[in-house]
């Protein structure tokens, strides 16, 4: 089952964790999970437990007597910790189907009601469940400074590196010689990005890794007043190989529309609900797929991405990351840009991205088009995050002004 949409108050506890450098999974306990003990331990909790090398269900024979694991656990209050056991089982296989992995902790009735929102963290080994929709991280940040949970989260803070130091400073040279002319006769999304790299002196590519000495350089232009942009986390094709469809062309075909000389397709895609072409992204957790689908009947799930993939290259690409924001000014045609801060992010918390997906938070746009001579041409797809859900993403963020 989805998770339900976070509250305003638990998206700022996971910020909280999340800028502490907490690694984490969600979980959902239900009415009638807490009156039987059984949670599903869904594919992003699965995945969790297995890249922190506590539990890997592939590896888990059916049948909670036979091949049951259970593993000490802590469950954290505000300035309690409960010693517990958390149980880890694959059910028999019923003769319909094959049942969901489980998961359970004991005693969680009296530390959760129905529907709030569980942070598993994994630790040195060891599993903690804090209730984020009962327990007031800012409280035990910022006032309390003790107990078991604030511990764990000063165990689990990080440093800052000298790169990164020393790219700040080359950042804020090039911020106070003031505006700095496009590389770029077009006002290009990719013109922001482009300049500053020649700034730096970074040669333009589309290598996968990062752009300076490990540390990845994402820019985008200020918008006064408005929404906080989208920030782009990656560009990634899907699987061909598990995918229906199998190309680009494939997919402009199907969904694209007349724009001038061109036919394209450029739209957003979103696990929250399909878009006017009919486009939304499901995650199948039994497969570890994010599938995109249409709702036309006769294509279905049409491209397919592995979530383990995704992960791994979000985890390459933003080891560490400078987003570099620049106000816009238009001069005899020509835009120029005035580089004014930096969020600096750092190791970003894999296990949330298919929690983000899922609420909405990471979407993906289509950048393909087809010109008039018949070639086709893909500036994506983009896996972007929107700008308020950064610090769900990445611990710790830091704000730098550069002039």
């Amino acid at each position: 089952m989805p998770l339900r949409p976070l509250t305003d108050i638990e998206r700022d506890r996971i910020k909280k964790l999340t800028a502490e450098s907490v690694d984490l999974t969600l979980i959902q306990p239900t009415r009638t999970g807490l009156e039987k003990g059984i949670m599903d331990a869904t594919a992003p909790v699965r995945n969790y437990l297995r890249e922190k090398g506590v539990h890997d269900f592939d590896l888990q024979g059916r049948g909670g007597r036979e091949h049951g694991v259970k593993l000490g656990a802590r469950v954290l209050d505000g300035g309690s910790s409960t010693s517990t056991t958390v149980s880890l089982y694959k059910p028999s296989a019923k003769p319909t189907r094959e049942g969901d992995p489980r998961i359970w902790f004991y005693g969680l009735p009296w530390h959760a009601g129905p529907d709030d929102m569980l942070a598993v963290i994994v630790h040195d080994g060891e599993i903690f469940a804090l209730n984020i929709t009962r327990v007031d991280v800012a409280h035990v940040l910022d006032t309390q400074r003790s107990g078991p949970l604030w511990d764990l989260l000063q165990s689990i803070g990080s440093k800052a590196t000298a790169v990164a130091g020393e790219l700040l400073g080359e950042l804020r040279d090039i911020a106070r010689r003031g505006l700095v002319p496009s590389v770029m006769n077009t006002r290009a999304d990719t013109a922001v990005g482009r300049t500053l790299e020649t700034e730096l002196g970074i040669a333009i590519n589309s290598a996968k890794e990062p752009d300076y000495r490990g540390i990845e350089l994402k820019s985008y232009r200020r918008r006064q007043g408005a929404r906080e942009n989208r920030k782009t986390l990656f560009a990634q094709v899907p699987d061909w190989s598990i995918s229906k469809f199998k190309s680009s062309r494939q997919i402009l075909e199907a969904f694209g529309y007349e724009r001038g000389p061109d036919f394209k397709l450029y739209c957003t895609v979103s696990a929250r609900g399909a878009n006017s072409q009919g486009l939304s992204f499901d995650l199948d957790g039994t497969a570890g797929l994010l599938n995109e689908v249409s709702d036309r009947r006769d294509i279905g799930a049409f491209a397919s991405w592995s979530l383990r993939d995704l992960r791994e290259t979000l985890a390459r690409k933003h080891n560490e990351t400078f987003w570099v924001s620049a106000d816009v000014e238009n001069i005899g045609g020509l835009d120029h840009f005035r580089f004014r801060d930096v969020i600096h992010t750092r190791q970003p918390i894999a296990s949330q991205f298919d929690i983000l997906v899922e609420q909405g938070e990471i979407t993906m746009d289509h950048l393909v088009k087809r010109n008039a001579k018949g070639r086709v041409s893909e500036k994506g797809p983009l896996f972007k995050i929107n700008g308020s859900s950064l610090d769900l993403l990445f611990p710790p963020s830091k704000t730098y002004a550069l002039a």
